[in-house]
């Protein structure tokens, strides 16, 4: 495992109800001494109120958000109870996995199994529950399991590659 001097680059894919869980676990992660850089998209209310108006032309987010997800090491998918509903959840992991990116899910509070984003599925690294070490372990690619969201195992229906720049 690193230390904390390892800075981590990621882009964390999530619902945008879900911004909370972001902040969560990143402070879960320093407070194990793991320094998180995210580069994903928290709007701000104004910004919300302009996309939600259709003033944001889709390929403006999608400019944005691959030039995010190129800069990221890995993709971490927080997993909660709505994500499997999100268009841009999915288009951001398949981007990640057009860009041979490590995809990995973490479930959040309260997310379950019928909650995953089907691009997930498929482009999976690895999936793994609310904890530090396991978090961690996935991000840097030395973790490479299934969990459901119970933490107990789950079978992948891909054996999925990703690549290190």
């Amino acid at each position: 495992m690193a230390s904390y001097g390892s800075r981590r680059h990621v882009f964390i894919s999530h619902h945008h109800a879900d911004d909370q869980s972001v902040t969560d676990m990143t402070d879960l992660l320093a407070k194990g001494g793991h320094a998180i850089r995210n580069s994903s998209v928290r709007m701000k209310p104004a910004n919300q109120d302009r996309m939600d108006r259709g003033l944001i032309k889709d390929e403006t987010i999608r400019r944005i958000l691959r030039m995010k997800i190129s800069w990221a090491g890995t993709v971490v998918v927080l997993i909660g109870a709505n994500t499997h509903t999100r268009p841009w959840v999915n288009w951001e992991i398949e981007e990640a996995n057009r860009q041979g990116k490590r995809i990995v899910g973490v479930f959040i509070r309260g997310g379950t199994n019928a909650d995953v984003p089907s691009a997930l599925e498929r482009h999976a690294s690895a999936m793994v529950g609310w904890n530090t070490d396991r978090i961690v372990d996935a991000i840097d690619g030395s973790e490479n399991d299934f969990q459901n969201s119970d933490g107990s195992p789950r079978a992948h229906a891909h054996a999925r590659t990703s690549f290190k720049c």
